[in-house]
């Protein structure tokens, strides 16, 4: 009987750890859980901070090319090899404005992946005005005139935005996206 008793002590005192040990385990469970929930009640403030942060970054990806301008359509072989005096030619004829100060460029180039080059359609060209006050200039002047279309190739001028304005502008306009 006193054996029975001793064995029947040790597994009472062996159920008490395992009982002391889910409580702790339990305890833990409790404390992730309103952790969780603190989380899950600061996301819209963190959603609202990811928002506010994605505005910021795509008003400073607008500011910084305001000096560049994109012309779509010109045919690879205009240019030759020297974009920016083709540039130089080509934007008097384009706006019907006589420069003064003469056009300066950081750089122009065209842009786009060269496999592009190949589908018909020439990569676009863009260009970084030295004088940010030019840039505007030509491109209120060549929308105002309208589209442009030396030996049928259609010239289209354009600021340079994000991706992302883009994508907002394009929604805006008038027409079917589809």
């Amino acid at each position: 009987m006193d054996l029975k008793i001793s064995d029947l002590s040790v597994a009472s005192t062996s159920i008490q750890a395992d009982i002391a040990h889910f409580q702790v385990t339990v305890t833990d469970l409790d404390q992730c859980l309103m952790t969780a929930k603190d989380d899950i009640a600061a996301k819209p403030v963190q959603d609202t901070k990811v928002k506010s942060l994605g505005a910021k970054i795509t008003d400073l990806e607008d500011q910084s090319p305001r000096d560049n301008i994109c012309f779509f359509g010109i045919p690879k072989h205009k240019e030759v090899s020297d974009i920016k005096a083709f540039l130089n030619n080509f934007l008097p004829e384009l706006t019907g404005l006589d420069f003064s100060p003469p056009l300066e460029f950081q750089r122009a180039h065209r842009i786009g992946p060269l496999h592009k080059a190949t589908s018909g359609r020439p990569r676009p060209i863009i260009a970084c005005f030295l004088r940010h006050e030019q840039a505007p200039q030509i491109i209120s002047e060549a929308r105002s005139q309208g589209p442009h279309s030396p030996e049928g190739h259609e010239i289209l001028v354009a600021a340079d935005f994000s991706r992302v304005t883009n994508k907002k502008r394009t929604h805006s306009w008038p027409y079917d996206h589809n």
